[in-house]
C-alpha cells in the first residue's frame, strides 16, 4: 500500500475539514477553513453552498503544497456531511438559493401539515424517523410554498456532502447514510417512494440516484481539478453522513458498537445489523453496507465551555484545571447534580424549552464540584440516550469515544461508570474525515470491505473500563437526574420573560 492517499473531506456547521491519510491511517494533513451561517430572521439558519466549496479548494490547495505528494497519487476522495441541508440546483448546476441547514427551525408550520394530512405514523413506518424542522423535508415543502418561482427552477435538490461531490464529479447523488432527511426514503430498502414524495408533494424528478456510500460515483473533472490541484480523474465516492462517517472511523462498524461523540453537539451512534425505530431516536443507514446507526443526539457538551468563558477567571488552561479540580470530588459531586440543557434538548427528550439546572448547591460546592458535576451531567445525558435504545432490544456493548472530551482520561471514567460500558478511544481525532477517506478506499480496492479498512487504520490509544464502587453511587444519580427533569419540565416554558 506504499504510496496510496486517501483525501476525506467534511463540511460541518462551522466549517470545512480536509486531511490526507496514508493507506494505514497515517494522519499527513490536517486543515479547517471557517464559514458563516446567515440567521436572516429569528428561527432561520442558512449557509452558502459556494462558501463550502471555496473552503474545500482552500484546504485542497493547502494540503498539496504542505505535502508537496503528487496528486496523481491520491487513489480516491470521500466526503461526508452536516445533516438535514437543502440545496436546490438549477438546470445549470447552480445553487438557487443559500442552503437552509440542520438548524433552520422556520418549517414548523409545513411540517405540522405534512404531519395533519399524511399522518404520522405513515411518515415513520417509512423513514423510521418524526417529521421535525431539522430534516429536509419540510424544508422542500417551504420552498414550495414560499418561493414557487425558486421551486418552479429546481432540477435536482442535494445536501452538503452530494453538493461537493456534485462540484468534483459532475455527478448529481444521494447517499444512503443521508436518506433519512427525507422522510420520502425508505429507511430498510434504502429506496425512494415516489408515492409518498408526491403526497408530500415533493416532485419525485428532484430527488437524485440512490449509491452506496462508498459506490464510486465519478471523477474529479478538469474543472475542479482546476479549482483544487486535484487530478483530474481521481475517483469520487458518494461519501455520507457526518455522524455515520465519525462511527466508522471511530472504528465501530459492528453491531452493538457504538460512537460516543463529547463536543458541542454530542451525542452517540449505535451500530445495528437491522432497522430498529424510535420515535425518541435518530435513525439512519450506517455508511458500512447492511447496517443501520441509531442515534442520539445532546447539547451538553458545550457546558465546560461556558465553564470556561464564565468563570475560568486567570486559569491559563483550564481544562486541565478542571479535570485536576473535579478529580478531586467524589462520584456523584457530593450531592450537585447537573442538567445539561443549555440550548434546550435534543434526545431523547426532544423539549426545546429545557434549561440548564444546578440541583444541590450550598455553601460547601465548589467550582470543582460544579466541574464535576457538568462531566457527570453530559455523562446522565448520553446514557438517557443509551437506555432509549436498550429499551427498544438495541444491544450496547462498547462504546467508542471521540472528540474533544475522550482526551480527559476523567470524563472517559465518569462516562464508563455511568453506563456500565467499556470505552475505547482511538488515537487520531480525525475520525469524520477518516471514515469518509476510508469509504474512498474501500470503493477504489484500497480496502476489501470497512471492516479491512478498519483493521488497518483505526488504532486504540487507550480503554477505560467501569468502577464497581462508583457505578452504585451513579444509579442513584441516574434517578434524582431523570426525576429532576420531569418535575422542571412544565416550569420551563414560563421562564421566558
Amino acid at each position: 500500500m506504499t504510496n496510496q492517499y486517501l483525501v476525506g473531506i467534511d463540511i460541518g456547521t462551522s466549517g470545512c475539514k480536509v486531511a490526507l491519510f496514508a493507506a494505514d491511517g497515517t494522519v499527513l494533513f490536517q486543515g479547517t477553513k471557517a464559514y458563516t451561517t446567515y440567521y436572516p430572521h429569528a428561527g432561520h439558519a442558512e449557509q452558502n453552498p459556494e462558501d463550502w466549496w471555496s473552503a474545500v479548494c482552500d484546504n485542497l490547495r493547502d494540503m498539496l503544497k504542505q505535502t508537496g505528494i503528487d496528486p496523481r497519487q491520491i487513489k480516491g476522495v470521500g466526503v461526508d456531511g452536516q445533516s438535514g441541508a437543502a440545496v436546490p440546483m438549477d438546470e445549470h448546476g447552480r445553487p438557487l438559493r443559500n442552503a437552509l441547514i440542520w438548524l433552520d427551525r422556520r418549517t414548523v408550520k409545513q411540517c405540522e401539515h405534512l404531519i395533519q394530512t399524511i399522518g404520522q405514523e405513515r411518515l415513520f413506518a417509512v423513514s423510521g424517523n418524526p417529521m421535525s424542522p431539522s430534516y429536509v423535508t419540510g424544508k422542500l415543502v417551504w420552498m414550495r410554498e414560499q418561493e414557487p418561482d425558486l421551486y418552479k427552477q429546481t432540477r435536482k435538490v442535494l445536501q452538503c456532502n452530494s453538493y461537493i461531490v456534485y462540484k468534483l464529479s459532475g455527478e448529481y447523488t444521494q447517499d444512503v447514510s443521508q436518506g433519512n432527511g427525507l422522510h420520502a426514503f425508505n429507511i430498510e430498502t434504502a429506496s425512494w417512494d415516489y408515492e409518498l414524495a408526491e403526497q408530500m408533494g415533493i416532485a419525485p424528478e428532484l430527488l437524485p440516484d440512490i449509491y452506496g456510500c462508498s459506490d464510486i460515483v465519478g471523477a474529479v473533472t478538469p474543472f475542479a481539478s482546476a479549482e483544487t490541484g486535484l487530478a483530474a480523474g481521481t475517483p469520487v465516492v458518494a461519501g455520507g453522513l457526518d455522524a455515520a462517517c465519525a462511527t466508522l472511523g471511530a472504528g465501530a462498524v459492528y453491531a452493538g458498537e457504538v460512537q460516543e461523540q463529547g463536543g458541542q453537539a454530542g451525542g452517540m451512534s449505535i451500530v445495528m445489523d437491522r432497522p430498529v425505530k424510535n420515535e425518541k431516536l435518530i435513525l439512519s443507514c450506517h455508511v458500512v453496507k447492511d447496517r443501520w446507526i441509531l442515534q442520539g443526539g445532546t447539547v451538553g457538551g458545550g457546558s465546560l465551555n461556558w465553564m470556561k468563558r464564565e468563570f475560568g477567571g486567570t486559569e491559563s488552561d483550564f481544562f486541565r484545571y478542571a479535570n485536576e479540580a473535579a478529580s478531586r470530588i467524589r462520584p456523584g459531586s457530593e450531592g450537585l447534580v447537573f442538567l445539561p440543557y443549555m440550548a434546550g434538548e435534543r434526545s431523547p427528550i426532544w423539549d426545546p424549552d429545557a434549561k440548564g439546572v444546578f440541583i444541590g448547591l450550598s455553601f460547601d460546592k465548589t467550582k470543582g464540584h460544579m466541574i464535576r458535576a457538568i462531566m457527570e451531567g453530559c455523562a446522565l445525558s448520553l446514557q438517557h440516550n443509551l437506555k432509549t435504545a436498550e429499551q427498544s432490544g438495541v444491544p450496547v456493548h462498547t462504546l467508542h469515544s471521540v472528540g474533544g472530551a475522550a482526551n480527559s482520561e476523567l470524563w472517559t471514567q465518569i462516562k464508563a461508570d455511568i453506563t456500565g460500558k467499556a470505552f475505547r478511544i482511538p488515537s487520531s481525532d480525525s475520525a469524520a474525515t477518516l471514515g469518509a477517506a476510508i469509504l474512498a478506499g474501500v470503493g477504489t480496492g484500497v480496502y476489501r470491505d470497512c471492516e479491512d479498512a478498519v483493521s488497518k487504520t483505526v488504532r486504540i490509544q487507550r480503554e477505560q473500563t467501569p468502577n464497581p464502587t462508583n457505578q452504585e453511587v451513579y444509579r442513584q444519580v441516574y434517578d434524582v437526574y431523570l426525576e429532576t427533569y420531569i418535575k422542571l419540565r412544565d416550569v420551563f416554558p414560563k421562564m421566558g420573560w
